[in-house]
């Protein structure tokens, strides 16, 4: 699997983590279910977000909508009370329900209270269109599909043309799912913020890498109307006012590439952190947190930015070729790096 540091210099200031990747930060995890049949190129990605029951011990999150033009379940609430509670799911556009449906079933699983002696319990997928490399109609994705790429997820995954990235496409290039992260050393203690994307969008000739190339896709410019989610994770002790306005800096490293969040693009940043659990069963009144002093928010900010970028170079470095109905296909960016070595 090829990633964007196999051709060039990795993009900004700050260290990757060990895998650079969102499983640098302790606890995440990622796996994939693969469509892939006649015309159906698809999928489900799954961020498990911490080992346990997240329904009892929830984690702090936020949510930033870039631009509006999406599909996705569970953001609504997640803005709300700044809680996370489930797994997150990434799919194409017409399997969001169904990825709705086995959360909702595994959390029930797990906690058979749920809707009836406590609260229902709030489902987060988010999703991008792939019908341009897969007959989205098909609506492949099944229940099971979701489940098994919960079941499937480790700290180490692939990137690429797998998962919910089977069919996406990225600034005309073939898209998918790529990620990264950064390390920050705060008061003597290394943390990390890692980004994970589904990348699927940008128009064809936008793309602008660090180094200040433009690849040229050779494909036909059309406006701007994919999508991307963005999910970021950290071991940083923030709150939820910090959160968001770290996943707002993600919006600052789809622009280093060369998009602007065109009428049409669906991008969407959801964050959470690891540090304070939130438990869901009231065991005292008033719960201490600690919360990183905004002098050093910057930092944050800076690796958002940075991850975000590395995670879309690296989605479109790892895609592999797919062929979609009637021969559609999209060229890859690692083809055009050794084709211009």
């Amino acid at each position: 699997m090829a990633r964007y540091r196999d051709f060039a210099e990795g993009p900004g200031l700050l260290p990757p983590g060990t895998r650079n990747s969102i499983t640098d930060v302790p606890g995440v995890a990622v796996g994939h279910r693969t469509i892939r049949r006649g015309s159906v190129n698809t999928g489900v990605t799954a961020i498990l977000p911490q080992p346990g029951n997240l329904f009892r011990q929830k984690l702090t999150a936020a949510a930033e909508v870039v631009n509006g033009f999406g599909k996705s379940a569970g953001l609504v609430q997640l803005a709300e009370l700044g809680l996370l509670e489930t797994p997150v799911l990434l799919t194409n556009t017409f399997g969001v329900g169904r990825c709705v449906d086995a959360l909702i079933g595994r959390m029930v699983a797990e906690n058979p209270d749920i809707g009836r002696q406590t609260s229902t319990v709030n489902a987060v997928v988010g999703e991008c269109n792939d019908g341009s490399l897969s007959d989205i109609q098909a609506m492949a994705v099944t229940e099971a599909d979701a489940i098994a790429a919960m079941d499937a997820a480790g700290a180490d995954f692939a990137e690429g043309s797998i998962g919910a990235g089977t069919g996406m496409t990225c600034f005309g290039f073939k898209g998918g799912i790529g990620s990264s992260s950064r390390q920050l050393n705060i008061s003597g203690t290394t943390r990390h913020l890692g980004a994970l994307v589904l990348a699927n969008f940008g128009r064809a000739g936008d793309l602008v890498l660090p180094d200040g190339q433009r690849p040229d896709p050779r494909q036909p410019s059309r406006p701007e109307s994919g999508s991307i989610i963005v999910v970021l994770a950290t071991d940083m002790p923030v709150d939820q006012r910090q959160l968001q306005r770290i996943c707002r800096r993600a919006g600052a490293g789809i622009a280093r590439l060369g998009a602007f969040w065109g009428h049409g693009s669906g991008d969407i940043v959801l964050g959470f952190t690891t540090a304070n659990r939130i438990p869901h069963d009231i065991e005292q009144d008033v719960l201490s947190m600690q919360r990183l002093h905004d002098s050093h928010i910057d930092d944050m900010f800076r690796a958002a930015c940075e991850a975000t970028e590395e995670a879309v170079l690296n989605a479109l470095c790892a895609a592999t070729a797919v062929e979609g109905q009637e021969g559609a296909t999209r060229p890859l960016l690692s083809d055009w790096f050794n084709a211009n070595a």
